[in-house]
């Protein structure tokens, strides 16, 4: 089997899909635009040849990159990044050179496009905000006097609430439209709930190999706009109701042969329209893992190997590993650079002791969302996770 990786050293954990490929004995082929020798070292003994391109947005070199591999290894079989930025370039390659284990160009729209996205969740039987494709401001006025303010402006093709806005007044849908990014955008009726996950891995029949739940209490939008204190948590086990409303959108989507990353709103407040407090309401739909370090998170909460069982998917179309550790509360705290903290990275390491799994920087093209300090800790109660976060975000 030749699988082509894009982009395999970014994220730098990343190369353990690569790792994991090898292992299960696929032929792993990368394409990047990192210089080999400054590839860890782990990637480089997993990829039996790399290619470098000047960039990855050069979409003839990435082609030239795969017609490379092509005469020398035969039919490809597989081209992934499991990067939402590269999603529509891996389509438009799985179209170009026919490969059948992935979605082709025509395809991808449903999980960019967030309007797009509703039928899908509204044909699982799952309540999502209305929405109005922003068109002028008049007709934005007319959608928020029907529905209500505050109203969420937001990217229809985006990704962690970048150029997101929560708008509160007629002031603000005016000041919106003067400063307005050129990208298509919608506008949608705000939702008060939690952020709660369903991500996992499943096979080409759609069944789901693995999945874990991790629930974001702060709003994703303030955590980027704001700065206010990024953390979530992965749950010790998925709550029956994310599992249902998971796997019926699983299945609306077609969804198949994908790791993935389901998010809903868990209602806060009852919402007309959409439901009473503590439903669930759809909000969108990511088909590659979570960002920054939440696959080693769901390792060290489930006592898995995500990336082993996303090779196992890949190289057998079923789970080859057996994963019956305990499973924990893991949490992450994002702190910013600007801030200054009661305590060091490495005094909140130490005051964590056994509880620390992995403290380090999150890279710069991610710190805007994810902030710059990465600290991941374990604990058995919400109660610790919730000391965890207040040590954690103490200034000085």
């Amino acid at each position: 089997m030749n699988f082509v990786f894009v982009s395999p050293n970014f994220p730098e954990a990343y190369r353990w899909f690569c790792i994991r490929l090898k292992e299960n004995g696929v032929n792993v082929l990368g394409v990047g635009d990192c210089p080999y020798d400054q590839l860890h070292p782990d990637l480089r003994s997993a990829l039996t040849e790399y290619y470098k391109v000047d960039t990855l947005e050069n979409y003839d070199q990435v082609l030239r990159a795969l017609g490379h591999f092509t005469a020398n290894y035969g039919k490809i079989d597989w081209v992934e990044s499991n990067n939402e930025y590269w999603l529509e370039q891996d389509a438009q390659l799985r179209t170009d050179f026919n490969i059948s284990t992935g979605l082709k160009a025509h395809e991808i729209g449903r999980y960019k496009s967030k309007q797009a996205m509703k039928e899908y969740y509204k044909k699982a039987g799952i309540p999502c905000a209305r929405c109005l494709p922003v068109t002028d401001q008049a007709a934005a006025l007319a959608f928020t006097h029907e529905v209500g303010y505050p109203v969420v402006a937001k990217p229809d093709n985006g990704v962690g609430a970048i150029a997101t806005y929560k708008l509160k007044s007629d002031d603000d849908v005016a000041a919106f439209f003067r400063d307005k990014p050129d990208a298509a955008y919608l506008m949608e009726e705000f939702v008060p709930g939690v952020v709660t996950t369903y991500d996992g891995v499943c096979n080409s029949r759609g069944e789901v190999l693995f999945a874990a739940s991790h629930i974001t209490r702060n709003s994703i939008m303030d955590m980027v706009n704001e700065h206010v204190p990024t953390y979530y948590y992965v749950d010790k086990d998925v709550p029956a109701d994310v599992e249902a409303a998971g796997k019926a959108t699983l299945k609306a989507f077609g969804a198949s042969s994908r790791f993935f990353h389901l998010e809903f709103f868990r209602l806060t407040a009852d919402k007309p329209g959409l439901g009473k407090t503590g439903d669930i309401v759809a909000l969108e739909v990511n088909m590659r893992p979570a960002g920054g370090f939440t696959p080693d998170m769901l390792n060290f909460s489930q006592s898995a190997d995500v990336y082993q069982i996303w090779a196992d998917m890949v190289a057998f179309d079923e789970l080859r590993h057996r994963y019956d550790g305990p499973h924990s509360y893991c949490v992450y705290a994002g702190r910013r650079d600007e801030n200054h903290y009661a305590l060091t990275l490495p005094e909140l390491q130490q005051r964590c002791g056994g509880h620390a799994r992995l403290f380090t920087r999150m890279p710069d093209a991610l710190a805007g969302t994810m902030g710059n300090q990465v600290a991941i800790a374990c604990f058995d109660t919400i109660e610790e996770v919730d000391e965890f976060v207040r040590t954690a975000f103490e200034l000085a």
